[in-house]
């Protein structure tokens, strides 16, 4: 069975703009039991959840762009799309931090790259004992200044910038997998679809109102919220929760 991987996304795809998703480039292809529904699910442990981001000046993210070069860039790319040239190597494959970092909370990001990946079966070092609290916060503003595109890629070890367009080719060919698994109808791709785009949206008005904690919580504050005012159904909202669990059960999520 073919796995596709959104978001923290996956698989080879002819992609939009000439690009080609290819395994190694943030995008491979995984089984459902290599961490990623855990990754989803995971609560932010008690050491970080008060840890608030301080406001980070222009020589923070030049600082962010050094250590990021120094020890991210061969793995998750110049650009941050998960593409560097260890990225092949390593199963599961690197993140596209430059776009998940901009829908994860400030605590959780801390969390992750203070502790490592070992916990969710990722190779990622445990940064917390290499780096200093300031130098993690400058790593999360200029993973996020990549994927907001208020800083450019550095020319270092190779790798695409964030590519909005290919993110939502990626979405499209994931849920057409779905529906020829038969997991999903084609009704309710478009409703999944509807309520992505409205959540993509809110996330990025409301970004500082998102609770600081995991990727779930996240999720069903955007959902309450879209549903109080309007802009989906209780019904809609329910079952995007279904679906999106299911897509990360039968692996073809992350």
């Amino acid at each position: 069975m073919q796995k596709i991987i959104i978001g923290l996304l996956a698989l080879l795809l002819a992609g939009c703009g000439g690009k080609t998703a290819e395994p190694g480039m943030g995008f491979e292809m995984m089984s459902p039991g290599n961490g990623m529904s855990a990754r989803h699910h995971a609560t932010v442990p008690e050491e970080y959840a008060n840890l608030d981001s301080p406001e980070l000046s222009d020589s923070d993210l030049v600082t962010g762009g050094e250590l990021y070069t120094k020890m991210c860039a061969a793995c998750h790319g110049d650009g941050g799309m998960g593409d560097g040239p260890s990225a092949a190597s390593l199963n599961p494959a690197p993140s596209p931090v430059s776009h998940t970092s901009t829908m994860l909370s400030d605590r959780y990001l801390y969390w992750r790259i203070a502790e490592g990946g070992a916990e969710f079966k990722s190779t990622m070092p445990a940064w917390k004992g290499s780096l200093t609290e300031d130098d993690i916060w400058a790593l999360i503003g200029y993973m996020r200044a990549l994927g907001s595109g208020d800083v450019q890629p550095k020319s270092n070890v190779g790798g695409e910038p964030y590519d909005p367009e290919f993110e939502a080719a990626l979405h499209d060919q994931m849920l057409a997998q779905a529906i020829e698994q038969n997991l999903i109808s084609e009704a309710e791709s478009a409703s999944f679809t509807f309520v992505h785009d409205a959540l993509d949206e809110f996330r990025a008005l409301h970004a500082d109102e998102l609770p600081q904690g995991s990727m779930d919580e996240n999720q069903e504050y955007m959902l309450d919220e879209l549903v109080k005012a309007g802009t989906i159904t209780q019904a809609q909202a329910d079952d995007f929760a279904r679906i999106h669990q299911l897509l990360l059960d039968e692996g073809l999520m992350q």
